[in-house]
């Protein structure tokens, strides 16, 4: 979602820099355009980040009966899949 936002903002960024020529009273267009565009950048360079920080985890569960007194064990483990193997 950050990806697309970012693309957003640099497009209107863009559209109110180089496309848009009115001139107002109290607002630079062009300097607006330029925050946006900075701004787009910045946040589309976090999504990037973010999405490439993402990890995914792995839940094994592993049952067995203990032989001494016949009770059913269970274990469970996480890791991330970056990690070797739960045994």
């Amino acid at each position: 979602m950050s990806i697309g936002t970012g693309i957003v903002l640099f497009v209107i960024g863009a559209i109110l820099t180089f496309a848009v020529n009115v001139e107002t009273q109290y607002v630079d267009l062009d300097l607006v355009g330029y925050i946006l565009m900075g701004a787009g950048l910045v946040v589309f360079v976090i999504g990037l980040a973010l999405m490439l920080r993402k990890r995914q985890s792995v839940a094994t569960s592993h049952t067995s009966v203990d032989p001494v007194s016949g009770d059913r064990v269970t274990r469970q483990a996480t890791s991330r899949t970056d990690d070797p193997p739960v045994v």
